[in-house]
């Protein structure tokens, strides 16, 4: 098989790649123009091709379907972080929405050419996020595939993008699926999201501010469970579909940095330990009490389920950062003196 993507040097993309390459034989083609946020791959393989280009360019988009002429197509690529999103909505809005647009643009044109056998085996697939569907605590029902409700501009740009692609699939007959995952964690996440900042934070003595009284609940996934289920997803998901990736440990922030800490302390010990160093900030706007999506029966029917232990793996991801210090320098892209 032949699966063209976008974003495979991001972190979930980058984890989707290198799974993919040591389990199958499928060629692959990645679209990525490496920002800030990029992860390097160097050894993913001779099957793996890279083209360092904007998914907004649809001149090169457009050149690398006919090219390379894919079987599937599974699009990741977009700006994720709420905070950038809350400071400046331009680059979500380009990326997420018009990048979004564009590249269905693209693939619409380039489905038109294929054989009708070659039309019902594509698919598109589209990444979203349970931040769409907004905060659960206002409903009396968990969240589910519907209704949306964003609450931050990149969870608005994210919604935005997923009713383009609905729209394409039921407006142009493009073979559609979307996906939402929880909230994501593992080695090599880029060091501006909760986990890897705190540990950089943390093990420099400074303080580790939680927003508000931080009982806000989210559900916390493995990179490595969410690749696994995105390859089912390639493999069996189904045009028209909605699938719920979550996992299966709901914490409080609080409680996920208290974790965090108390793994530190195991790791890494330091005199009166790192709890010591939680302090609480004003609240972010339009922060979202909770998240209360759960996998749902159309992911549960690909035989998939997270294997991965919180404990376990919040253990290993604590090490891994310990063992890649390097990995925890955020460049000077970002004013982080307001920010936790």
């Amino acid at each position: 098989m032949r699966l063209m993507m976008t974003g495979g040097r991001g972190f979930i993309g980058s984890a989707l790649v290198r799974r993919l390459v040591k389990t199958t034989d499928w060629q692959l083609l990645d679209i990525d123009r490496e920002t800030y946020a990029a992860r390097p791959l160097p050894t993913a393989g001779e099957r793996y091709q890279h083209i360092r280009a904007d998914i907004n360019d649809r001149e090169k988009v457009g050149e690398a379907l006919a090219a390379f002429r894919p079987h599937k197509i599974i699009h990741m690529a977009a700006e994720t972080h709420v905070d950038r999103s809350i400071a400046d909505a331009r680059a979500f809005i380009d990326s997420n929405i018009n990048g979004t647009f564009n590249l269905l643009e693209e693939v619409r044109a380039y489905f038109n050419t294929l054989a009708p056998s070659d039309q019902a085996a594509f698919r598109f697939i589209q990444l979203s996020t349970d931040e769409v569907f907004g905060d659960a605590s206002l409903s009396n029902k968990e969240a589910g595939v519907e209704p949306y409700n964003p609450s931050s501009p990149y969870a608005a740009s994210k919604a935005a993008a997923d009713h383009l692609a609905r729209a394409w699939a039921r407006t142009f007959g493009l073979p559609v699926l979307l996906s939402y995952c929880s909230n994501n964690y593992g080695p090599g996440q880029y060091p501006e999201k909760l986990i890897p900042l705190f540990i950089g934070r943390a093990l420099k003595g400074l303080p580790l501010p939680v927003y508000g009284d931080g009982a806000q609940q989210r559900k916390w996934l493995h990179v490595d469970d969410h690749a696994q289920a995105l390859k089912r997803l390639i493999e069996a998901g189904e045009a028209g579909q909605s699938y719920c990736i979550a996992g299966a440990d709901t914490l409080s922030n609080l409680e996920l940095v208290r974790r965090l800490c108390r793994t530190l302390d195991q790791l890494r010990p330091v005199a009166g330990g790192y709890e010591a160093l939680i302090t609480h900030c004003a609240d972010r706007p339009g922060h979202d009490v909770q998240y209360a999506m759960t996998t749902n029966s159309a992911m549960e029917a690909l035989g998939w389920k997270a294997k991965i232990d919180f404990e376990q793996g919040l253990t290993s991801t604590v090490q891994w950062y310990l063992e890649n210090p390097e990995s925890l320098t955020l460049p000077e892209v970002f004013d982080w003196s307001a920010q936790p």
